[in-house]
């Protein structure tokens, strides 16, 4: 098969900075981590996280990461490590490839909820703010298999066909040079779910794990088409490879939980993250009430006070409702009320201007003062010591331009 354009594979996997081996398969996955952490933590700090929080939780999640997907790919590829003619040494050499996503997705998830609990952050939240990178560190990873030569497609002579070389070629076809290369297929993939998950969390405001939960599922749809199309050796589950029946599984999953989390707990967190920035919003949250001028406790006592303050100086003469108050002077009328047991001829009551009894010696006043505020209690402390027997009616009628001599009224009886 003649191909008239392709990718070149590169002649070596390794490239030595003296005697350091720096490779090409690690070194993906280390920029792959730098993306993931730095785009997610600038999503976080948008979102109201602190800065430097992501970083601390990938410490847990990138080695729980690295070390789930290489049992994924051990467990599911057992046969390359382990039998006759093999070294079971090799499952050890993850620098030669080899790292399974789904391993690495789910242990890195228990790492990262490890991370997150020591932070006190819920791993939903966090799980949103790190989908874009982790989907943008596979498709960096995914070079990684084009320096290794190796995850390629069935043979093709497209322009775009990739160049393997005779010593990593299927035993089925070692005269074909050019196959898919399926490296580039998933990594383009990647960058559009990644873009589809920053638009979608943007236009629809997902949250509580539904932006990751996008993610997978748009993930696990290209990796479907693309996994078929490989030809390396792989289980067979019905006539399927092993990991087209873990993309359809973990996509109903994932479907499932966005319909379920959408029902349960629409919206996005208010607050992802405890002691979230100086002058926060979610910082300020708790102060909100007292801006509504709903009651403070601390209040109360000084609004009692106050209100009793105010209800003892009144501009009419420390009076209550009533007390002096009527057109026609009938002031004892209130200061000598039967409900609060007082004497009715002594609470300012007397026939003739001139008396000098006081109403603060009915017995009707002296139990108003103790009351507080009874109504029609008589005149106040500072206003009754100083009157005639007159009363309260005489003072008033002086405010309401009467004369003092006005006419006596009579007290009212029990």
């Amino acid at each position: 098969m003649e191909t008239l354009a392709f990718i070149p594979s590169p002649s070596a996997s390794e490239i030595h900075l003296g005697p350091l081996p720096l490779r090409g398969y690690a070194l993906c996955i280390i920029l792959g981590v730098f993306v993931a952490v730095w785009l997610g933590g600038r999503r976080w700090v948008a979102r109201g996280g602190q800065p430097g929080t992501v970083a601390d939780i990938a410490v847990w999640a990138v080695p729980f990461g690295l070390v789930g997907g290489r049992l994924y790919h051990v467990v599911t590829d057992y046969q390359l490590y382990f039998g006759e003619g093999r070294d079971s040494v090799d499952a050890l050499r993850i620098w030669d490839g080899g790292l399974g996503i789904w391993g690495a997705i789910a242990l890195g998830a228990l790492g990262a909820w490890i991370g997150c609990r020591r932070r006190g952050i819920a791993l939903p939240a966090y799980a949103d703010a790190v989908a874009p990178g982790i989907v943008l560190a596979q498709a960096l990873g995914r070079w990684g298999n084009w320096f290794n030569q190796e995850l390629f497609g069935r043979p093709t002579d497209l322009p775009w066909a990739l160049k393997i070389d005779p010593a990593h070629r299927p035993v089925d076809t070692p005269d074909v040079g050019t196959y898919h290369p399926t490296f580039l297929y998933e990594s383009l993939w990647c960058v559009g779910v990644a873009l589809l998950v920053i638009w979608a969390d943007r236009r629809f405001k997902l949250g509580h794990g539904r932006a990751f939960a996008l993610y997978v599922a748009a993930y696990t749809v290209g990796r479907f088409w693309i996994e078929y199309m490989r030809v390396d050796d792989a289980h067979h589950v019905l006539g399927m490879r092993l990991n087209n029946w873990t993309a359809i599984v973990v996509f109903l999953a994932a479907v499932a939980y966005i319909v379920i989390s959408a029902k349960k707990r629409p919206g996005r967190e208010e607050k992802v993250e405890p002691d979230s920035g100086e002058g926060g919003g979610d910082a300020a949250a708790p102060a909100a009430p007292a801006e509504d001028g709903e009651p403070v406790k601390d209040a109360e006592p000084g609004e009692a006070d106050a209100a009793a303050k105010g209800a003892g100086s009144e501009k009419e003469g420390d009076s209550t409702k009533g007390t002096g108050s009527a057109k026609e002077g009938d002031s004892a009328e209130s200061a000598a009320s039967a409900k609060e047991g007082g004497s009715t001829k002594g609470a300012g009551s007397a026939k003739e201007p001139g008396s000098t009894k006081k109403p603060g010696s009915a017995k009707g006043a002296e139990r108003a003062e103790g009351a507080g505020r009874a109504k029609g209690a008589g005149v106040a402390k500072d206003a009754g010591a100083a009157e005639d027997a007159g009363g309260a009616g005489a003072g008033q009628a002086a405010k309401s331009g009467q004369s003092a001599g006005a006419e006596a009224v009579e007290g009212p009886t029990a």
